[in-house]
């Protein structure tokens, strides 16, 4: 047991990415009603736009000033390619049947896959990406924090909360909000939805830029096929905290992340469970999760907010 804090903040650091990734879709949703299954692609795209402007520094840059820049490279390409994928892939098929619009996503991703590997012929393998060298800090005895790991740490909180003060307070965060409530009655009472509906996807696609950087910094490489894993955990932790629910989405990739720190850690201590236990079985314990949800409370940790419309 002298191993559970470490596990249960290796786990938090996990669970933030997967939350800053799960805030995409559940802003999509909340809005129209679309599972945009081309998300984790766009979490991919991030963190090679971020990858992109590292290579372009001088080479003596230092990572502390080369952060920023990628994370605003990283930001814009996702934004970009969210805005470029609502406005072409999804708006024709805004009033076509459900099925429509999520093979569209399926094949958006399979594209977007191609068009950088286009880009970088060896990306189907790990690219390096750069970490913050220096040793961990250590938090109380064994308690040690990873220097890769702070910035999703501090990046996650400060967006999500950022976030829910705009929705809240601000007048565009209010016509989100009535065009998610009623996009037909929103639209009568002057509210441009298709700009609304733009801007969604446009905030999911910088927060998948902000999860690319982070991803890169904690594993130390990205590629390309990247996105499928984490896109369906994101999703799983969408489902896990209320799809819809912007704090819930954070809340459910938290408890996503630190259910599967444990698991790795512990199952396989379990008598009759050596071989569960491990890295290798963590997207099945992250699965068996969703599945057990999906069972007990369909409605998600904090509850589905777009339930009625669903």
């Amino acid at each position: 047991m002298h191993e559970l804090p470490q596990t249960l903040l290796t786990g938090l650091a996990l669970g933030a990415t997967y939350g800053l990734i799960a805030i995409g879709y559940t802003m999509v949703y909340g809005i129209i009603q679309l599972i945009n299954f081309a998300h984790g692609e766009i979490v991919m795209i991030g963190g090679f736009g971020a990858l992109t402007i590292w290579l372009w520094l001088p080479s003596n840059t230092s990572l502390t000033l080369a952060i920023p820049l990628m994370l605003i490279g990283a930001v814009i390409a996702s934004v970009a390619v969210a805005t470029a994928a609502e406005r072409f892939a999804y708006r024709p098929l805004r009033g076509a049947p459900r099925l429509a619009p999520l093979i569209t996503a399926i094949g958006l991703s399979l594209a977007l896959q191609q068009i950088v590997w286009s880009f970088y012929p060896n990306a189907k393998k790990a690219r390096p990406f750069p970490q913050i060298s220096g040793d961990s800090f250590q938090l109380a005895g064994n308690l040690h924090l990873q220097r890769n790991d702070i910035f999703v740490l501090v990046a996650a909180p400060i967006c999500m909360a950022a976030l829910g003060l705009f929705i809240a307070n601000s007048r565009t965060g209010r016509a989100m909000q009535a065009t998610a409530q009623d996009p037909d009655t929103a639209k009568l009472m002057g509210i441009n939805t298709d700009r609304i509906i733009v801007l969604a996807f446009a905030i999911g696609g910088g927060f998948a830029g902000v999860a690319g950087v982070a991803y890169g910094l904690r594993i130390g490489q990205v590629e390309v096929l990247m996105g499928f894993i984490l896109g369906l955990k994101a999703f799983t932790a969408a489902v896990l905290g209320g799809i819809g629910n912007i704090y819930g989405a954070m809340l459910g990739g938290v408890v996503l992340g630190i259910a599967e720190a444990l698991a790795i850690t512990y199952v396989q201590d379990i008598p009759g469970m050596q071989q569960l236990g491990g890295g290798g079985w963590a997207n099945v314990w992250a699965f068996a999760l969703l599945i057990a949800v999906l069972l007990l409370r369909p409605q998600g940790l904090l509850g589905e907010r777009v339930a009625d419309r669903a």
